[in-house]
């Protein structure tokens, strides 16, 4: 077995991109809040050539330019959620407004902000937008306004000098709750004090606080695994190279949420490989089996499918006990002994996972997934009723009349063709709106006529 690299040095000649994203996690944050607000778009300019010796030049106002959209995405460059707990507020680039001459406003820059990968958003009422799971994928989380049209775009045969243009879309806004399980190939699951720190400080480069007393870890840590090979940077025939996360200790009942249980069986769900460590010391507390069994109960109990998940059963502190007092091997299938402090079984050991590993994710590459496919909502237009008034509902229809010059008579002619040609009409007929009632669209509220 070759020595791990530290993951807190800058990647070098010949070593694997995988230990560059592994840290010791310090300050480790896996839940926030994260407040995202795309950029306005520019509003569209109202102007007229101004030329000596030509005669009704017509409008050449320009457009304004579309806001920037903010997107979250996976990276490998993010470890923690820890740069939103202080600093909250993401916002992307507002479009600027267009000029005379046709000259049109400049696009805000979109906002890209990595997140590590794992991380699971959510809106603040639970629903699930993105889980994501690799490095590159990405959610729109606020889509930036549109740019308002220039008089120049309302120029027509009947309308030769339109003095009105469009104002710019507001960008979307909103509060994101963000929620990070941790990606590791294998996730060390034991009791508070059972020896999964010293484990991993042993087996990678990891650095976790070790102390003789139980809950010495209260936040996870990575640790890369390398074993065999010695070619050109480590990587010679039968080479393996695996993430071990170091959970922090789980009680009893933490499935149900004892101690911090949720927070921290949540990290155990994307593991491809759980080992089960159990700690054959006599001060243990408890027998080898019990806590075996206990374990398992608690990972049943918090997600069924985790026990369907390739297991190594590892009996820990073996320096402690004689070798006959220790875990009969085929009372759990071929369960390992080792001792983190004499070295006895670690080679072993990792070499037993990276098989694991490999098998495990020899069997999701096989499977056939479909792809999922995030379709945007139908547009359209809808009616509902909010006590005596109507409500039109439809992002084009608030589009239409929240970018729209009001106080001008061919903008407000022009905003009722529109809203005719989207069916707005219809809609409140068959909704049974009658002469007299009061509609709402967007901000707007007017008094319905058939006629109008």
């Amino acid at each position: 077995m070759s020595e791990a690299a530290s993951p807190r040095l800058q990647r070098g000649p010949g070593q694997g991109g995988r230990a560059e994203k592994v840290s010791r996690l310090a300050g480790f944050v896996d839940e926030a809040q994260v407040h995202v607000k795309a950029g306005n778009g520019g509003a569209g300019a109202v102007s007229f050539r101004r030329e000596a010796h030509v005669s009704r030049g017509g409008p050449d106002g320009g457009d304004g330019g579309n806001g920037g959209s903010v997107f979250l995405e996976a990276s490998t460059s993010a470890v923690s959620l820890l740069a939103f707990r202080d600093h909250p507020h993401r916002r992307a680039e507002d479009g600027t407004h267009g000029g005379g001459g046709r000259r049109h406003g400049r696009n805000g820059r979109d906002l890209v902000v990595p997140v590590p990968e794992g991380t699971l958003i959510r809106t603040l009422d639970g629903a699930v937008l993105a889980d994501l799971a690799r490095a590159g994928d990405r959610l729109l989380a606020a889509g930036g306004g549109r740019g308002g049209r220039g008089n120049t775009r309302f120029l027509t045969n009947r309308l030769r000098a339109p003095a009105f243009a469009e104002q710019g879309e507001v960008g979307e806004e909103r509060w994101l709750d963000l929620e990070l399980k941790l990606l590791a190939d294998v996730a060390l699951v034991g009791f508070p004090n059972a020896g999964k720190s010293t484990l991993i400080s042993r087996i990678s480069a990891a650095k976790p606080k070790i102390a003789d007393y139980p809950f010495t870890t209260l936040e996870p840590h990575l640790g890369v695994v390398r074993t065999g090979g010695h070619g050109p940077g480590g990587r010679g025939e039968g080479a393996a190279e695996y993430v071990v996360a170091d959970i922090p200790g789980l009680v009893e009942g933490a499935s149900e949420g004892r101690g911090l249980g949720f927070q921290f069986l949540r990290h155990v769900e994307r593991a491809r490989v759980l080992v089960i460590l159990i700690d054959l010391g006599a001060d243990a507390g408890r027998p080898p089996a019990e806590q075996a069994r206990v374990l398992l109960h608690e990972l049943g109990r918090f997600r069924p499918e985790l026990l369907e998940r390739p297991r190594l059963v590892v009996g820990s502190r073996a320096d402690l006990v004689a070798p006959d007092d220790r875990l009969p091997l085929d009372a759990y299938g071929g369960a390992q002994v080792i001792s983190a402090v004499t070295g006895e079984g670690l080679g072993e050991l990792t070499g037993r996972l990276a098989s694991l590993v490999a098998r495990a994710g020899e069997e999701v590459a096989s499977r056939a997934v479909a792809p999922v496919l995030h379709r945007p909502e139908a547009e359209g237009v809808a009616v509902e009723r909010d006590g005596g008034a109507f409500v039109v509902l439809g992002r084009e229809a608030a589009r239409a009349v929240a970018v729209s010059d009001l106080t001008d008579p061919d903008a407000i002619a022009h905003v009722q063709r529109r809203l005719k040609r989207m069916g707005v009409d219809r809609a409140l007929a068959r909704a049974g709106a009658r002469e007299g009632d009061e509609v709402r669209i967007g901000a707007l509220t007017f008094t319905y006529s058939p006629d109008a």
